[in-house]
């Protein structure tokens, strides 16, 4: 019998495989041997696409006559700067006493890629490949990996899916690119008194670029509409609370003119007309009108997926999406989570049966031991397979993050954000094994001479869940944003201690309620809110929309703009070459002037890539490859096509001059 490879993405990886082995290994240049077993690695890519020139010497001028470029068979070369690692393992996968080659490579479309451009380039050829597919880097997980291990065969379709990704953002970046650039450079540089101007356009990138741009434009066209509202000081017993004024159909403003939807005016007079109308006499006497007590229930939130991990990360500790995965990698190859770059935000069947084992290795985590093991004591884990937590139609690559309750002692090795975050994915997975917050909600109508005012309160009556959804750093940082009952939709809940909850008990229809003034609030409308870092990387997961409700964004199917693995990546390149900018404390994104002249130009040219459904639909067909439903050809013709319809019709624009009103109209901000 021939000896196994087992190769792996980066040399940290392998040496997890090696220890997992516990074979005695001896190191080699690039590789580890040891028995019938060798280790190796690739150090992220090693192969990559040729550019034009090494197709033809005179693609390297760029000109009209060479557009649109799209190869009949696409050349591939090593990475200069990584040669010497190829070579060691081209070396080692054709050896003639290698029999099994285990591709360890990570578990998702990209390492895919890394590993059959690898193949591709070294001539593999006569071996029998199998793929190794884990969710964590514990010692567990990867015998099972290696033990349950497919034919390679079985990942040809992600394996075309991953050609077909890196095809067209070469071919839409190489030619979009280039066409603009010739086209209107020139144009851009004279204006921004440039020696030169190339315009960077890619599928994904130029999108987001056109969400923060148009979000920038909606805030600048934004009028402020002042309203007024009124609002009566309730008396009850010791205590007092608000209550908020609002049209109805016996209101002597009910289909007037002057009100602001059905709870202000347009007009501060008229605000001041009811005041004083309300007020005559005070106290004023208002009847109890309608009362309603309800139990209000919040479950747990679904698990994190790379996107809410990200986002969340931006929230509490200003940092990046590329910061946070790099966090999240850390936390992985540290054996602490789960696989970092999923879209899934639930547990797979198989896990959940396993799932006692990481509750019980979190018993070894000070800040949650004793609810990891009121958890496992009461049998609470039993039955969440039956649960919105668990859904395997809902998952692809990877289930969600969740901690794997090991690798405790490199608690120790990790920054205070890390360790944080670290404690942020822990509580969140606890925390659906918990039963919801109960809330109890109170809502109360009275009457002022035919004018309603409407009160609501809400108290928590159960902490449920919340109790372990409190962050131990919490009371540390100022801005750390902890308390899930405080959500937006709370905003118009009078504060009610226990004191004033007694009182309401009391409150039936036909009950009198004293008020002992009215006064007048004064809001204006706000403009729409700027992405930051993180709300952006969950714009990209939904399709360009930003939707900040948790429950409807689980309901969003689709692959969104980009994937879990490049959003960060693209919004870093943005920022890199200077069309958006990233506060760096508040991670609030601006675009740049440079960026918006950009905006324009593609806005004139090749609109489609700003549209964010339209770009999603591109990742929606690279996933309908991978899951076999659409095949690499179809794909392909439609992206040739796309490409070569596109470039040629920027070629036949006059529009050049007519730009340049555009560039003023966008200077003006930047003075």
């Amino acid at each position: 019998m021939g000896k196994s490879v087992y190769i792996a993405e980066k040399p940290s990886v392998a040496q997890e495989f090696a220890k997992a082995l516990h074979v005695n290994f001896t190191r080699k240049d690039g590789y580890l041997e040891g028995g019938d077993h060798i280790v190796t690695w690739c150090v992220g890519h090693l192969v990559t696409m040729s550019y034009p020139d090494a197709y033809d010497p005179n693609l390297k001028r760029w000109s009209f006559d060479t557009l649109p470029f799209i190869p009949k068979e696409f050349k591939y070369e090593v990475i200069p700067a990584v040669a010497k690692q190829f070579n060691i393992v081209k070396d080692i996968l054709t050896r003639d006493d290698v029999e099994y080659i285990y591709v360890c490579t990570d578990s998702g479309r990209e390492g895919e890629y890394i590993y059959r451009l690898v193949r591709q380039e070294a001539g593999v050829k006569g071996k029998k490949e199998r793929r190794v597919w884990i969710d964590s880097q514990t010692e567990e997980e990867i015998l099972k990996g290696i033990n349950t291990a497919k034919d390679i065969s079985e990942y040809d379709n992600l394996s075309d899916s991953a050609y077909l990704r890196a095809k067209e953002d070469y071919l839409m970046g190489i030619n979009f690119s280039r066409v603009l650039t010739l086209k209107y450079g020139r144009n851009i540089a004279n204006y921004l008194h440039l020696d030169r101007a190339v315009v960077s356009v890619g599928r994904v990138m130029t999108c987001v670029l056109g969400m923060v741009v148009r979000r920038e434009r909606e805030i600048r066209s934004f009028v402020k509409t002042p309203f007024y509202r009124v609002i009566g000081q309730a008396q009850a017993d010791n205590s007092t609370f608000d209550a908020e004024w609002r049209v109805s159909d016996k209101s002597m403003y009910a289909g007037t003119p002057y009100l602001y939807k059905d709870n202000g005016f347009k007009e501060r007079k008229k605000a001041e007309e009811l005041v004083k109308f309300l007020s005559d006499p005070l106290p004023a006497q208002g009847v109890v009108d309608s009362i309603e007590r309800k139990k209000e229930t919040k479950n747990p939130p679904l698990l994190y997926n790379l996107a809410e991990i990200q986002n969340e990360c931006s929230k509490l500790f200003k940092i990046s999406p590329d910061e946070t995965l790099n966090i999240i990698q850390e936390l992985y190859e540290k054996k602490l989570v789960t696989y970092p770059r999923t879209d899934a935000r639930v547990l797979s069947t198989a896990v959940s049966k396993e799932i006692h084992k990481n509750i019980g290795g979190l018993r070894n985590f000070p800040p949650v031991k004793e609810i990891a093991e009121h958890i496992l004591q009461n049998n609470m884990q039993k039955g969440i397979e039956k649960t919105r937590y668990c859904n395997d139609k809902a998952i692809t690559d990877h289930y969600a993050i969740i901690p794997t309750g090991q690798g405790f002692n490199n608690l120790k090795n990790l920054s205070v954000t890390a360790a944080r975050t670290y404690e942020i994915i822990v509580r969140r997975f606890l925390s659906i094994f918990y039963p919801p917050a109960i809330y109890q909600k109170v809502s109360i109508t009275s009457d002022v001479k035919n004018e309603k005012l409407y009160a609501s309160f809400k108290v928590l009556v159960d902490e449920g869940y919340l109790s372990v959804a409190k962050n131990s750093f919490a009371k540390a940082r100022k801005d750390a944003k902890v308390k899930d009952d405080d959500s937006v939709d709370n905003k118009e809940d009078n504060k009610c201690d226990a004191a004033l909850f007694e009182v309401l008990k009391k409150y039936r229809k036909g009950s009198t309620i004293t008020f002992n003034g009215f006064n007048i609030k004064e809001g204006e409308t706000s403009p729409p809110k700027r992405y930051n870092s993180g709300s952006i990387i969950l714009a990209m997961e939904n399709a360009g929309q930003l939707i900040e409700d948790e429950e409807l964004r689980a309901q969003i199917k689709g692959s969104g703009i980009g994937t879990s693995a490049t959003r960060a990546e693209i919004l870093k390149k943005l920022n890199t070459i200077k069309y958006i900018s990233i506060n760096s404390k508040t991670q609030i994104i601006t675009p740049t002037f440079l960026g918006e002249i950009i905006y324009d130009v593609v806005d004139n040219s090749i609109r489609h890539l700003l549209n964010p459904e339209l770009t999603a639909s591109w990742e929606k067909g690279l996933t309908g490859v991978a899951e076999g439903n659409i095949t690499a050809d179809e794909y392909m013709e439609k992206l040739d096509g796309f490409v070569s319809r596109r470039t040629r019709a920027v070629m036949a624009l006059r529009n050049q001059a007519g730009l340049i009103g555009l560039f003023n109209e966008t200077a003006k901000n930047y003075k």
